[in-house]
């Protein structure tokens, strides 16, 4: 989101103005913020940013009410201390239904 996000930004657009001829741009953005994070590409698989795109404006309720699900569940896991939380990322498939949890370290120069 972070990639399209900042894509939107540099070319001055609102939320969701992009289209399928904007993927090739958006892949390099991919591989820029990547590279300046110090992660590796294979973090945000093309496919996903593919999705993404091609979803344009479109609103999704039934995925803000899954992940509004799965926050609220890591919230009281927190407060109350029981239960193994979430590494620290969490990706959606919208189109098959299935999550994949994902332990990013911080880049060495953070550590």
């Amino acid at each position: 989101m972070r990639v399209l996000e900042h894509f939107e930004s540099l070319q001055n657009r609102k939320p969701c103005q992009i289209s399928g001829s904007d993927l090739p741009h958006v892949l390099k953005m991919r591989k820029n913020l990547c590279e300046a994070q110090g992660l590796n590409e294979f973090h945000i698989p093309d496919i996903l940013l593919n999705r993404l795109v091609a979803a344009g404006a479109r609103e999704h309720p039934p995925v803000c009410a899954i992940l509004g699900g799965i926050l609220g569940q890591e919230v009281f896991k927190a407060i109350s201390g029981k239960g193994e939380p979430i590494k620290n990322f969490f990706y959606f498939n919208a189109a098959d239904g299935k999550g994949i949890i994902d332990d990013i370290p911080p880049p060495a120069s953070v550590c």
